[in-house]
């Protein structure tokens, strides 16, 4: 689930959350050196048959991220539930907001209690190598503390780019971070050599309108081929994005809503993100598509479908496709 509160829907107050400080949250609910780190390379255990699936299209993707080289950039975009990624761009492996060790339940779970449906029995060790952890959030659906900080015991010196709402929770458990505001970008640079540039975009509000936005991304590919938009919560600054452009768009399509206030956006503004970025690809993500329990859990209502989205995204974008992912299989995106 996301839990974004967009500081114009709804009045909000002030509650404090398990080591977390101040968050916001709907009034009504309220009084209620750069070194990648090292895994196992032979990708992600699932608790499924799908597992020796995975492995295969892992070691194909082993033998072809070799391709920008030869002069052609592939995404390889595999969905690990939640709002989680693991992508591998022309050899170049980021690691995204990932919910990889226990429950999500921001410390609350009376409130909300959310696992996985499929990648039920993973372990950090599963990974493969990866160049950079990216984080869009600050809050624990994105900042997960129980996957970051056993992570950043395997590698404190991980490269991490990451909102600067984030470094209260970042700064104490990784060492090599890089804090971008809207419009400032970075490198990665994977060991064969590739580099991606990662580029922050504004994303959701968390609190009152002065305070600093959250972060969406552009990732764009090594020779500049493809580029990549993700934001996690489909909020976004047209004014910022009217001057971009993303050949793939992740994003969701399916709301989440509470009684009059909108947790997660999609549906028609996923098809205008998709028009305004001109998209070729749309990757819709299930995020709120978890086995969760507690009282915020019973009251979240979905609007709309992927079938629905695609109905609406024909009529503003006819020669864009859809590439639904399976959770834990890789999606293969070449240049179109």
């Amino acid at each position: 689930m996301g839990m974004a509160v967009h500081c114009n829907s709804a009045p909000l107050s002030c509650k404090t959350w398990r080591n977390r400080g101040p968050t916001l949250l709907p009034a009504r609910l309220c009084s209620l050196p750069q070194t990648p780190f090292s895994f196992r390379s032979d990708a992600l255990k699932l608790s499924t048959c799908r597992w020796d699936k995975v492995a295969s299209a892992v070691a194909s993707e082993e033998s072809a991220v070799g391709s920008s080289s030869s002069g052609t950039d592939v995404f390889n975009l595999t969905y690990l539930e939640g709002n989680s990624w693991l992508w591998d761009i022309s050899g170049v492996r980021v690691l995204v907001d990932p919910i990889l060790v226990g429950n999500l339940d921001f410390g609350i779970p009376w409130l909300y209690d959310a696992a996985k449906k499929f990648l039920k029995n993973f372990e950090l060790t599963d990974l493969p190598q990866v160049d950079c952890l990216l984080i869009t959030q600050s809050l624990d659906d994105h900042c997960h503390l129980k996957t970051l900080k056993p992570l950043s015991e395997m590698s404190p010196n991980l490269r991490v780019i990451a909102t600067p709402n984030a470094k209260p929770l970042l700064d104490p458990l990784f060492r090599n971070v890089t804090y971008l505001e809207p419009g400032q970008e970075s490198e990665v640079e994977a060991e064969n050599g590739s580099k991606v540039r990662i580029r922050a975009t504004a994303g959701p509000v968390l609190g009152p309108p002065w305070q600093r936005p959250e972060n969406g991304y552009l990732v764009i590919s090594p020779q500049g081929q493809l580029t990549l938009y993700y934001e996690p919560h489909c909020v976004y600054n047209k004014d910022f994005l009217e001057k971009e452009h993303a050949d793939i768009v992740i994003t969701p399509v399916i709301k989440q809503l509470l009684p009059n206030f909108t947790l997660v956006s999609g549906q028609e503004d996923a098809v205008q993100l998709a028009k305004l970025l001109h998209a070729k690809f749309i990757v819709p993500m299930k995020n709120g598509d978890l086995d969760s329990k507690g009282f915020l859990a019973s009251i979240i209502q979905g609007e709309g479908t992927i079938e629905s989205f695609k109905e609406l995204l024909s009529k503003e974008l006819p020669d864009a496709k859809t590439l639904e992912p399976t959770p834990g299989e890789p999606l293969h995106i070449p240049p179109p």
